[in-house]
């Protein structure tokens, strides 16, 4: 069961081309937002979608793979686990982020699929 702990598995859209930044010593890494969607009935019948956006990061390898296949609007499916850190704005607002640390992504939906691990 410990490898249970702190996984988290997603499948959605991505909202934006993904960002990818080089860091020192070749890292490199990989930032996206991607939108699950959560469809349900209200009490009229009225069918309702709820959509949650998650940002998404990937190192290494995976950021080589995120620059050359995620796209924004492709279908992906990510495994990896949550991270949370606050900071302090401008204005000295405490903010917090939540983000999924990628440990592998599947491309969905039409041409190849292409896994990573």
């Amino acid at each position: 069961m410990s490898t249970l702990r702190n996984k988290v598995q997603l499948i959605g859209n991505v909202g934006q081309d993904p960002t990818i930044t080089d860091l020192d010593k070749g890292k490199r890494v990989a930032r996206f937002t991607m939108a699950t969607n959560e469809h349900y009935k209200n009490s009229e019948g009225e069918r309702i979608t709820n959509t949650e956006w998650h940002t998404v990061i990937g190192w290494g390898k995976l950021a080589d793979i995120t620059e050359g296949f995620v796209t924004k609007g492709k279908e992906v499916a990510i495994e990896g686990k949550l991270t949370s850190c606050s900071y302090e704005d401008k204005e000295g607002n405490k903010r917090y982020v939540t983000e999924v640390v990628a440990s592998e992504i599947l491309l969905l939906g039409g041409g190849e699929n292409n896994t990573t691990e």
